[in-house]
C-alpha cells in the first residue's frame, strides 16, 4: 500500500511544543536549557507583542530581523522586562541565583583585596597557628611565597601564592571577626593533629571550615577534661595565652590521699619545678569522700602539667583534674563532654576590647550557611 510521503514530511517537520501544549512533557531543566542556548529566547504562552503604546495589536507580527524594507531600518527593541509579567508566566532564569555577580565578575561573598600585611601575621589571623609558630616556620624555609623562600618581617598582598610546606593556603585579608568557640574537653583526647600513636584528636569533634583552621588557646593533656578555647584567630589564641594578661586558669583538682598540712603554704608561697618556680595564686577545699580529697586552685599561667607536678612536688598524686574556668570563660554546666558552643557576634566583640584588639578586627564575620 503506497505510503503518504507529504503527512510524514509534515509530521516531521512540526516543531514540538517548548510548554503548556500538548505532546512531549516539558520540565523546568528543558525551559532553563532554551533560555540559556537559544539567541532568542521563547516568550511566555499567552502573551502577544505590543505596540510602543504597550496596546496588544492584533493579526500582526513582528517583521523578520532587519525590519521592513519599506519602513527603513527597524530600531533597536528594548527587551521585556519580566517585573512586568505576572509570576506564574515568568521562565526561569539563571540570573535568579542566590550569588549574583556584579561587572567585575567577582562573587558577591568573596573577600575585596586587603592592604598588604607581614606574613607571619596574617598566616596567624588564618588559623595556620600563632604567631611564634609562622615565624618558626619562615625561618626554617617551610614557608615559600611566589616561589621563593620567605624572609622574617616579609609583606605580602592581595594575589600573591603563598605555600605551606609545599601546599598552596587561602589567605584571609578581610579584617572579619574571628571565630571562637568553647569546648569541654573529655578525658582521652589530645590536643594536637600530630600523634605518633594516632589517639583520638579534640579536632574531629570541631565544626569544618573551608579555610583556615581552629587553634586551641593553650593545651590540656590527654587525662586532663573540662574548658578548652579555640579560635580561628592565632593572633588572638596568642593573646589570650601571653603571659602579660595574667589570664586566670581554674582547676577542679582530686588527689588520692590526706594533703600534708605545710602542703598548702607551700603551693601558695612557690614550688620550685624543672622549668622554674610555680605558685597558685589560689587554694580552697572543696570537700571529697574516703581516700578522695577535692580542691579548687589557681594559676595564672599554663606549663605543660603544671598541676600534677606542683602537686607531686609535696607528695600527693592528683587522681583527676578538670579545668572550670579560663579568664573570664566559665566551664557552662549545661555543656556536657564532648560538645562545644560558639560565641556570639556580641561576645567576642566583647572579648576583643578587653584584649585591646577591637580595632583589629571591625569587619563581622560571614554568617554560616
Amino acid at each position: 500500500m503506497p505510503t503518504d510521503k507529504r503527512k510524514t514530511t509534515v509530521a516531521r517537520s512540526r516543531p514540538e511544543p517548548l510548554a503548556g501544549g500538548r505532546g512531549r512533557r516539558t520540565t523546568t531543566k528543558s525551559i532553563a536549557a532554551a533560555f540559556t542556548t537559544s539567541p532568542n529566547p521563547p516568550r511566555p504562552a499567552g502573551r502577544r507583542p505590543t505596540s510602543a503604546g504597550g496596546a496588544a495589536r492584533p493579526g500582526r507580527a513582528f517583521p523578520a530581523a532587519g525590519g521592513n524594507p519599506r519602513q527603513g531600518p527597524e530600531k533597536a527593541k528594548e527587551p521585556t522586562s519580566f517585573s512586568k509579567q505576572p509570576a506564574s508566566e515568568r521562565p526561569y532564569s539563571p540570573a535568579r541565583s542566590s550569588i549574583q555577580t556584579v561587572g567585575t565578575g567577582r562573587r558577591r561573598h568573596e573577600e575585596r583585596p586587603g592592604k598588604p600585611e607581614r606574613l607571619h601575621k596574617l598566616l596567624a589571623n588564618s588559623g595556620l597557628g600563632s604567631r611564634r609558630e609562622m615565624e618558626e616556620m619562615i625561618t626554617a624555609g617551610r614557608i615559600m611565597v611566589n616561589g621563593v623562600p620567605a624572609q622574617l618581617g616579609q609583606t605580602v598582598s592581595f594575589g600573591d601564592r603563598v605555600k605551606v610546606n609545599g601546599k598552596l593556603v587561602p589567605l584571609r585579608f578581610s579584617e572579619r571577626l574571628p571565630r571562637v568557640l568553647i569546648y569541654h574537653k573529655p578525658e582521652g583526647e589530645i590536643v594536637s593533629r600530630n600523634d605518633p600513636v594516632h589517639r583520638p584528636t579534640v579536632f574531629t569533634a570541631l565544626p569544618r571550615m573551608a579555610a583556615g583552621r581552629w587553634v586551641a588557646v593553650g593545651r590540656l593533656d590527654f587525662n586532663t577534661s573540662g574548658l578548652l578555647l579555640l579560635t580561628t584567630s592565632g593572633d588572638l589564641a596568642n593573646r589570650l595565652m601571653h603571659p602579660r594578661y595574667q589570664l586566670i586558669r581554674e582547676y577542679a583538682v582530686r588527689v588520692l590521699g590526706e594533703l600534708p598540712e605545710d602542703a598548702k603554704e607551700r603551693l601558695l608561697a612557690g614550688i620550685e619545678l624543672t622549668d622554674g618556680v610555680a605558685q597558685f595564686s589560689s587554694f580552697q577545699e572543696a570537700g571529697g569522700e574516703g581516700a578522695n580529697r577535692w580542691y579548687r586552685v589557681a594559676l595564672a599561667e599554663g606549663r605543660n602539667r603544671e598541676v600534677r607536678r606542683m602537686f607531686e612536688a609535696v607528695g600527693v598524686v592528683v587522681s583527676r583534674l578538670i579545668r572550670i574556668r579560663y579568664g573570664s570563660f566559665l566551664l557552662p554546666p549545661q555543656l556536657k563532654r564532648g560538645q562545644h558552643r560558639e560565641l556570639s557576634e556580641a561576645e567576642v566583640r566583647k572579648l576583643l576590647v578587653d584584649l585591646e584588639m577591637a580595632p583589629a578586627f571591625s569587619s563581622p564575620r560571614p554568617r554560616a550557611r
